[in-house]
């Protein structure tokens, strides 16, 4: 099973790492929510973690930094790399194939593949995959885009076909599958998992932040910004209705103790 070549392409001359890391305030924001998420979920230290999709490393590391053994996983070389250079475990494979023993983790994160897999039945197997290495009792947390969030984008001209179908093919990335927020739970139940929670990492603030980086030609909007954008997302988690406004979800599931079988 291979990934698409424009996303082999685009990772290979992309800085994954400094989406996250370079100080932008929107990268800021995804990092920190997803380890305060990741934090509340996870077991404690020393828990084995596998990062699936853990590109260059950069959650894993400071999973690693507070005591858990964690192992990357990724389809691109060139990110299982970095991920070493880090002095992280990491090894190429696949999100839908994973070389791994039944039961062999303690948690399992899926943070980037499901929204490089446009194909239903592909992303099934990410799940399914994800809940057979998960022990009884462990989450599994993802993430994934939102198809509705970019509607209050007024620059973006494909956000009403991204609403419509859930996909992007563009010239200038990868192919991306953008989810409904409900098919979130109805993926992770096929896999036998049950949702604890789910999140919207960057919040209603997101397209707001966007706007003041274009006008003021800066990605570093200061504290100021970066706080009252990350209490507009702690706030939103509390209101359901407000989920549809954040660009990146993440949802919580756990693999039950007494394990359903996967249905389909």
């Amino acid at each position: 099973m291979a990934l698409l070549p424009d996303i082999t392409a685009y990772y290979d001359g992309g800085d994954e790492a400094g989406r996250l890391t370079s100080g932008r305030t929107v990268g800021t924001i995804e990092l920190m929510r997803t380890q305060e998420i990741l934090r509340v979920h996870l077991p404690p230290p020393p828990a084995s973690v596998l990062d699936v999709g853990g590109g260059p490393g950069v959650h894993a590391r400071l999973l690693a930094d507070r005591g858990y053994r964690v192992l990357v996983i990724d389809p691109v070389e060139r990110h299982v790399r970095q991920a070493r250079a880090l002095g992280l475990a990491a090894e190429v494979g696949d999100a839908r194939s994973l070389d791994r023993a039944d039961r062999s983790f303690d948690a399992v994160l899926l943070l980037g593949p499901l929204y490089h897999l446009p194909e239903a039945a592909d992303r099934d197997r990410a799940w399914q995959e994800a809940a057979r290495v998960v022990r009884p009792g462990g989450p599994v947390a993802a993430a994934v885009l939102n198809r509705y969030a970019k509607l209050i984008d007024p620059h973006s001209e494909v956000a009403p076909d991204i609403a419509a179908t859930g996909l992007r093919v563009r010239r200038d990335g990868p192919t991306t599958y953008y989810h409904d927020p409900s098919e979130l739970p109805a993926e992770a139940h096929r896999a036998g998992l049950e949702v604890v929670s789910l999140h919207g990492l960057h919040g209603p603030a997101f397209e707001g932040l966007r706007a003041e980086e274009r006008r003021t030609g800066t990605t570093d909007l200061g504290g100021r910004a970066l706080e009252s954008a990350l209490a507009a997302a702690r706030f939103a988690d509390t209101r359901p209705e407000l989920l549809v406004l954040s660009l990146h979800l993440l949802a919580v599931a756990r693999r039950p103790r007494a394990a359903a079988r996967p249905n389909g």
